[in-house]
Order: structure tokens, then sequence, then C-alpha cells
């Protein structure tokens, strides 16, 4: 499900050739670095543009040539900051060989999720708050999983699927992100053994002992 990295070297030129999207991005950048820091002080609802701006060094006039409004920016924060997960995954491997895969890149995920799990879940509970918030959040995933759908029915064939693709990759969202705040919230009760058996369970075949890996921290 992942590419590979590109071997190719940079182009000699490049550096005297800055692509024109090159300082539109570090503005990008800046914004929703500043933007981070402070939801993180202070929680997205006290949060402004003004303040966002004065942490970036910048004008606001540079946040609306990025985002048209404020939900937009803390919308785009929540997807850099909870970006999806990506197994890696052989074509021509089986439905219960995805889901080890699976099992393996969620605990993998961990050490960088930890820390963003907090913003995560007040970006959620702010979201709850705010309809047209909640709204583009529900939009985005529905993105997620509709591309989801599309690469699994090009993968495999219907019969290899438990349930319809469609189904399925709401079903791995919502385990992914339970089995991770659980994780988060109660370590001590979710050891990586129940991730695996979580996801052997969606291909109806049992955890096999050599997927008890060393619990991640």
């Amino acid at each position: 499900m992942r590419a590979a990295a590109s071997t190719t070297g940079p182009d000699p030129g490049s550096r005297r050739r800055k692509p024109k999207g090159d300082k539109r991005e570090r503005t990008r950048t800046a914004l929703l670095d500043a933007a981070l820091a402070l939801t993180r002080e202070k929680g997205f609802e006290q949060t402004t543009l003004q303040d966002v701006a004065e942490r970036a060094g910048m004008t606001t006039g540079a946040i609306y040539g990025n985002f048209k409004n404020r939900d937009e920016l803390f919308m785009a924060l929540a997807v850099r900051q909870w970006a999806p997960i990506r197994p890696l995954f052989r074509r021509g491997s089986s439905f219960a060989e995805l889901m080890q895969a699976l099992a393996e890149a969620v605990l993998a995920s961990i050490p960088d999720r930890r820390p963003a799990a907090v913003g995560a879940l007040t970006f959620r509970a702010y979201a709850l708050r705010h309809e047209t918030v909640r709204a583009a959040f529900s939009e985005e995933l529905a993105k997620g999983l509709s591309s989801g759908a599309t690469w699994m029915q090009a993968v495999f064939a219907a019969e290899d699927l438990p349930m319809p693709a469609e189904i399925m990759v709401r079903v791995i969202n919502a385990l992914i992100e339970g089995l991770l705040f659980q994780r988060f919230l109660a370590p001590e009760l979710t050891p990586d053994e129940v991730f695996y058996a979580a996801f052997a369970a969606l291909a109806n075949k049992p955890a096999s002992n050599d997927s008890q890996k060393p619990q991640a921290t």
C-alpha cells in the first residue's frame, strides 16, 4: 500500500530554481506549526487567527492567503498530525497477510501518535461542538475511506473479503482509532497481542504465535 521511496538524486539545478510552490509550502508549514503550539497551550476554542499569525511572525493576511478561515486551518492541522496509517503490503498477498501488516503498522505508529493523541482528542471535541468542522471532518474521512475501498477492490476479489470493501475500510478505521486511544489510556489492558488478535479476527484467522511482537512504547 505504500510506494517505495525514490532512489533518484536531486536535480543539480534544484538549488538555483526553487519550485514556485516552495515559499507557499513553507508559509503553510510555519502557520500550522504555530497553530499546533498554540492549540496545545490554549486549546482550539481560545486560539485566534491573530494569535497564530503573531506566533508565526506573519500577518493574518498570510493566513487568509492559505486558509479560508480558522476552521480550515484547524482541519489542515488535524490532517497533518493524524495522517493515515499505511502498512507495507505486497500485491498478491492474502487478506490475512494484509491484516497482519496493518497490525504491525498501527503498533509502529504508536511512538509518533502518542504525543499527538491529546491534540487529536481535543480537536474531535472541538468538532463535536462546531457543526461545520464536524461536517468537514466527516468529508475528509469519507475521501480517505473511499480511496481505501477503491484500493481494496482493485487488490482483492469480493469473495476474498469478509464483508464489502466499503464497509471493511470503515470497520478498519474504527478499529485503529479505538485500539490506539485505548492503548494510550490503558496500556496495561491493551498489549500488542490485542492488536494482532483484533486484525486477525477481521480475516477470520487466529493470530499466530509469531505475531506476538515486543510491546511498542
